[in-house]
């Protein structure tokens, strides 16, 4: 099969899964007012106390975007697999990790891209510095497609199971530690006046190495839940 043709199918399956979620928009809302309401309430229940509220900042931005992110996670593959549209996907020629990648990509463009861009004017509420602004946006640019990856793992491997939305938190929060340190890490840095493109870089190599192993985990998984 030609590259031209496997993107048309990466492509095709993006546009079917975006237009899925623009009819099920309360869905996407959800994830979005989670994130919104999670970090506005933080600075309400503190208190105005400036200092405070940069310290506890970039905790607060990435546990809300984590958690807002898991809340998506259940229904990646869940609809597919109930309606059966997941079982032709992987009896289709085109490869199936492909497939999943794209479905991936679908999942960040709705539940991630939308924390990404709101992120930095939640930001203000905490005080903190305007070059850490851009910092928190491109620490989340880089940490939310990790998410998204490593939650394709997890989201797989429940397919078919009784209480998935529990056993999935348990298999993919311990995966998101990582992330979740080195992205907050990269923001306290940028407040604090040190450098944060180390924990940037390491934010990159993270996602880099979920590219790399978070399809073909759950293209593997899949395989494994539709025997």
């Amino acid at each position: 099969m030609s590259e031209a043709s496997l993107a048309a199918v990466f492509a095709a399956v993006i546009r079917r899964d975006l237009t899925l979620a623009v009819r099920r928009r309360s869905d996407v809302f959800t994830t979005f007012f989670f994130f919104v309401l999670v970090v506005s309430l933080f600075p309400l229940g503190v208190g105005p106390a400036p200092d405070t509220l940069r310290t506890i900042a970039p905790g607060v931005l990435w546990v809300a975007a984590l958690l807002a992110s898991m809340l998506a996670l259940t229904r990646l593959f869940a609809g597919d697999y109930a309606d059966g549209t997941l079982e032709q996907l992987a009896l289709s020629p085109q490869p199936l990790v492909l497939l999943v990648a794209a479905k991936v990509v679908a999942h960040w463009l709705v539940t991630g891209v939308p924390l990404v861009l709101v992120a930095p004017l939640l930001s203000l509420q905490f005080g903190l510095p305007s070059d850490a602004l851009s910092v928190v946006l491109l620490s989340l640019l880089l940490g939310t497609p990790c998410l998204s990856l490593i939650g394709a793992i997890g989201a797989a491997l429940t397919l078919g199971v009784r209480g998935a939305g529990g056993l999935l938190a348990l298999l993919v929060l311990p995966l998101y530690v990582p992330v979740l340190i080195f992205g907050a890490a990269s923001i306290t840095a940028c407040a604090s006046g040190m450098a944060a493109g180390a924990h940037l870089s390491l934010l990159g190599a993270s996602l880099l190495l979920a590219l790399a192993l978070g399809p073909w985990g759950a293209a593997a998984a899949i395989r494994i839940a539709l025997e």
